[in-house]
């Protein structure tokens, strides 16, 4: 099983040779990022991230529901 979260991109990068990169932040914490694998992604959408890959570009809608899923299982003593 793995665990995959959102976060939304704040950068792309062109690449010079390679793989695309960009900053996503999740939760104003900013990770760099292997965007190859989502080639239709724009800066402001969501992106589901496991092992710095972003998988799938999602809703935004979606997005926040599981940002405040996460909150309630934080919340969970």
């Amino acid at each position: 099983m793995c665990l995959g979260i959102p976060g939304e991109v704040i950068a792309i990068d062109e690449p010079a040779a390679g793989l695309t990169e960009g900053t996503v932040s999740f939760g104003g914490v900013k990770k760099r990022i292997c965007l190859a694998y989502v080639p239709e992604v724009r800066r402001g959408d969501y992106v589901i991230v496991h092992a710095g890959f972003a998988l799938s570009v999602i809703d935004p809608i979606r997005a926040r529901e599981v940002f405040k899923t996460l909150e309630a299982l934080d919340e969970i003593p």
